[in-house]
């Protein structure tokens, strides 16, 4: 694989990243078959490894610290805080209390004295920005973290963080993870060029959208009902599925495979560093690795635009962030005492 830079951190990482939410209860739970998932992505050349506590409540980390014992040095790991790993409401979120502890978790779990790259999941609109960036600067200081960076940040919040630690002299976010893929092309709009004017990397997850662009769900077709469980509403959205038609028919015409054309859509734009892939099982990495070589020319590109416009989303995954003001009403409505008489 031909590295990439990492923003301007100086690190360098391979285009796709490896992605662990599956390796657990709630994907895989079987712990040597995860292992040597993650062996052959390794020796494939694959030298980032995503994973989060949030992922199968902690078990998906702890695979991984067993995965990379012995060969540590050669990856470079990141992990995520912020989303609920218990009822005590201050499990959760990006409060300096829950960071100094959700890290020394998370390095327990993964059997390593640091990570190389700590990531805030969500944005936690309850807690001031330079709380968050004043306890990871301390953190890297520490030597328990390399760098630092945000999941799911809307354009806005990844300026405001600038700002602010520029003003504070704290340690400032380096890398972003948003959802990118042919489907989901909302970022392009804003917070890749934000991401590259800052020199941010960005480790986009979700290129197959959510699996949509594994071909297993077409027009006319049940659902599969293990993820329908998992609440994955977008595998039945009619638009989401007459896009897929399009697409496979696209993928034939150039002679690939629908799930090597996603991904080698997701890392042709400038402002990707890596896109995560998320296998399950050793076959499904074995597709995907088989597609690593694959490169769009313009007139590939301009195909995928003319199905999915730059910039546009044809409907958001179900696990996408939404902002506060999207989901609380109150926040979005003038209050009814102010509002004139019908």
């Amino acid at each position: 694989m031909q590295y990439r830079n990492l923003g301007r951190t100086g690190i360098k990482v391979s285009p796709y990243a490896l992605g662990t939410m599956m390796f657990g209860a709630i994907g895989n739970p079987d712990h040597e078959d995860s292992i040597k998932i993650i062996h052959k992505a390794l020796d494939a050349g694959v030298n980032v490894v995503d994973t989060a506590d949030f992922y199968s409540n902690g078990e998906s980390e702890e695979i991984l610290g067993k995965a990379l014992k012995g060969r540590r040095d050669d990856v470079v790991l990141a992990t995520k805080f912020h989303l609920p790993m218990g009822e005590d409401p201050n499990m959760r979120g990006n409060s300096r209390r829950w960071i100094t502890t959700s890290i020394e978790n998370s390095l327990r779990r993964l059997a390593t004295d640091h990570v190389d790259l700590y990531q805030v999941h969500r944005p936690d609109p309850e807690t001031d920005v330079e709380e968050t960036l004043s306890a990871l600067t301390d953190l890297v200081r520490a030597g328990k973290v390399r760098a630092i960076g945000t999941s799911s940040f809307p354009a806005s919040e990844i300026v405001e963080a600038q700002v602010v630690a520029e003003r504070r002299g704290l340690q400032r976010f380096r890398t972003e993870q948003p959802t990118y893929s042919i489907m989901n092309r909302g970022i392009e709009n804003e917070v890749l060029p934000v991401a590259q004017r800052y020199g941010m990397g960005t480790l986009v997850y979700s290129p197959l959208a959510g699996g949509m662009l594994t071909g297993r769900y077409r027009k006319g077709q049940e659902t599969d009902g293990r993820r329908a469980a998992y609440g994955f509403k977008y595998l039945s959205d009619e638009r989401r599925l007459d896009v897929v038609e399009e697409l496979v028919t696209l993928a034939a015409d150039l002679g690939v495979k629908l799930t090597h054309l996603a991904m080698a859509f997701a890392i042709a734009h400038p402002g990707v560093t890596s896109a995560i892939i998320g296998p399950r099982t050793m076959e499904q990495l074995d597709d995907l690795l088989a597609g690593a070589d694959l490169h769009l020319d313009d007139a590939m590109l301009d195909r995928i635009d003319e199905i999915v416009p730059p910039g546009t989303d044809v409907s958001p995954l179900d696990m996408a962030y939404r902002t506060p003001p999207i989901l609380t009403p109150s926040l979005r409505r003038r209050p009814a005492q102010e509002r004139p008489a019908a």
